[in-house]
């Protein structure tokens, strides 16, 4: 099927995007890589009036760690997020999760915040950032704001960005020395969508888990923090008995549908069994650093 025919533009800068966002209103669509829009659009799924592509406004992209936080551009590719030895060094839970993305076109041309902007409960990046704890900072004409992680997704492709509004920086708080994470993803084949997925990041205190955060892909409306999982960690002593306990409460916190990928009870143990795994994973990374 052909998409519906549409108007193009490609601003130069953020201004213009706002001023073409502003006068079409929601019959704007902004174009990033484009992975998840445009199949949209073929199956006639979204039908705006006009494309905004922002791949030439300047300051989109990057990956930075100062004051405090790391600072990821909204425009940053898959594929470069997963190379970046900065992130291989301080942030193994989004070096790990890169590959697991899609295909390798995918990663090449599909963008952070496009994913995260897109809000499928399917979609990696938003279980990585429940885990890391992360915000996003939306744009507008007006100004900016910053939106916790944790109430950024609304509902199945449904964010908390308002008409006008542009995501253009994720940010996370700086990784500690004594930190680590992993994310673990069942799928029927290469590049297909998650049966189910989950983030891990622990970060160690003088013996004991300091934080935690566990972040569920697939298994509910939308990307589901594992909030009571990750409180029963902190405090604690890492131990199997510790992680056995979170496991098991990670899968309460999933509400997963029966499908063509497995059953509700199934998901719900291999979430009981990633988590238990994915936190070995990162203990393991956060001892040796």
């Amino acid at each position: 099927m052909l998409p519906p025919k549409f108007d193009y533009a490609a601003p130069g800068t953020l201004d213009e995007v706002f001023s073409l966002l502003e006068q079409h209103g929601g019959q704007a669509k902004l174009l990033a890589g484009g992975q998840s829009l445009i199949p949209l659009l073929k199956l006639r799924f979204a039908s705006p009036a006009i494309l905004v592509d922002i791949n030439k406004v300047p300051g989109l992209s990057g990956i930075d760690e100062s004051s405090g936080e790391l600072r990821i551009g909204a425009m940053a590719r898959h594929s470069e997020i997963g190379a970046s030895e900065l992130l291989k060094a301080r942030y193994p839970l989004l070096a790990n999760a890169a590959p697991w993305i899609a295909d390798p076109i995918t990663r090449t041309r599909g963008t952070m915040g496009g994913s995260l902007a897109h809000a499928d409960p399917a979609g990696d990046w938003g279980s990585v950032m429940l885990a890391l704890g992360a915000s996003v900072i939306a744009k507008a004409s007006s100004g900016e704001r910053t939106i916790p992680i944790t109430d950024f997704f609304r509902g199945p492709f449904r964010s908390a960005l308002e008409p006008g509004e542009m995501l253009t920086e994720i940010r996370v708080p700086a990784a500690t020395d004594r930190s680590g994470g992993a994310y673990l993803k069942l799928e029927r084949k290469v590049g297909d969508f998650a049966t189910v997925g989950v983030a891990v990041q622990l970060q160690l205190s003088n013996g004991t888990i300091g934080r935690a955060g566990i972040g569920l892909t697939a298994v509910g409306p939308r990307n589901i923090e594992a909030s009571a999982a990750a409180g029963a960690l902190a405090g604690q002593a890492p131990s199997p008995e510790v992680f056995d306990e979170a496991a098991r409460l990670a899968a309460e916190a999933a509400d997963p549908s029966s499908d063509v990928r497995g059953s509700a009870e199934y998901k719900r143990n291999v979430v009981q069994t990633f988590v238990r795994r994915g936190l070995n994973q990162a203990l393991e990374l956060a001892q040796s650093g």
